[in-house]
């Protein structure tokens, strides 16, 4: 990989990280306020810690790892470190179905978000999309068919992938749904700072899979991953303590995350069939992707601010 394409991918996967998990930040960002400076400088070291060596970290591994069981667990973790090309040599073999799988999942999730899920309306499409929310499950699963279809005629294993991906997403979007409802309670409860700090890094573990399965359509090197994802968490965690009321205020960054889910997922997809997808496709689709909804974010501040200082006047 040259060292622009590697530069590329890791700024990419910091970008992703970020963005896909601003909605947790927020959240996280009120519990915390209720919570003492010891608690919140806790939850910055010891926290962060957890957050990137056990999710960011292992959590890919542990997807090698279930692609590829012939490496092991213990080998694909010392592989990793000490010989990445026998691990990616390997992961390459596995690479069309634990594509598919990453796809299908990153598709589902878009598709979830344009017909079901609340948002600010950041394209004047959405806003038809979401009035045909009932439509959700027939489209997934005419979507899901297809690939299955199409899969079986070049490799079996790829169309169980697609289905370990469609029931990965029903299953983490089960938990999502128990998650915000377990971070609102810990908003107005009276739990101690540790027991809010070890919730926050449960919930933080659920939040991340997206991210983490994002990750594979940059590139399939744990210690790159490790890399860009740990540099996105640090990021975040810092404008969780900081600065997150103005992020609050880039209405759009949720959908510049979700586009750049699909746009990822159709990718690993399409990769998984054997077209050719450039290594810095990935990130210059995400950044261009994030930038064009932070840009418009943006106007949209300006444009409040306006108003707004024309009425205080």
């Amino acid at each position: 990989m040259e060292i622009f394409t590697l530069l590329l991918t890791i700024l990419g996967l910091c970008i992703f990280e970020v963005i896909t998990s601003i909605d947790n930040a927020v959240i996280n960002a009120e519990v915390l306020s209720g919570m003492t400076k010891r608690g919140r400088r806790i939850f910055m070291t010891w926290g962060f810690l957890f957050a990137v060596v056990v999710v960011r970290g292992l959590l890919p591994l542990l997807i090698i790892w279930i692609a590829n069981p012939s490496l092991g667990l213990i080998g694909s973790l010392i592989g990793t470190f000490t010989n990445p090309a026998i691990v990616e040599e390997s992961i390459e073999k596995s690479a069309p179905i634990l594509l598919m799988a990453g796809g299908t999942f990153l598709t589902f999730l878009f598709f979830s978000w344009l017909f079901i899920e609340p948002k600010n309306f950041g394209l004047r499409p959405e806003r038809f999309f979401q009035r045909q929310g009932a439509w959700f499950f027939a489209i997934v699963s005419i979507l899901l068919a297809l690939i299955v279809w199409f899969s079986l005629k070049i490799n079996p294993l790829m169309a169980f992938g697609a289905v370990i991906g469609s029931t990965a997403f029903f299953i983490i979007h089960g938990f999502k749904q128990y998650a915000e409802e377990k971070e609102k309670e810990l908003m107005s409860s009276n739990k101690s700072d540790s027991s809010k700090i070890a919730y926050l890094e449960v919930l933080d573990s659920v939040f991340s899979i997206d991210g983490i399965i994002g990750a594979f359509a940059f590139t399939f090197s744990v210690p790159l991953i490790f890399l860009g994802n740990g540099l996105g968490a640090l990021i975040l965690r810092r404008l969780t303590v900081s600065n997150i009321e103005r992020i609050k205020r880039y209405k759009y960054l949720k959908n510049g995350a979700m586009y750049s889910i699909f746009f990822l997922g159709v990718i690993m997809v399409l990769d998984s069939f054997g077209f050719h997808i450039p290594e810095y496709l990935s990130p210059i689709v995400t950044i261009l992707t994030v930038g064009f909804f932070f840009y418009k974010s943006k106007i949209t501040i300006n444009e409040i601010d306006k108003i707004e200082g024309k009425t205080n006047g």
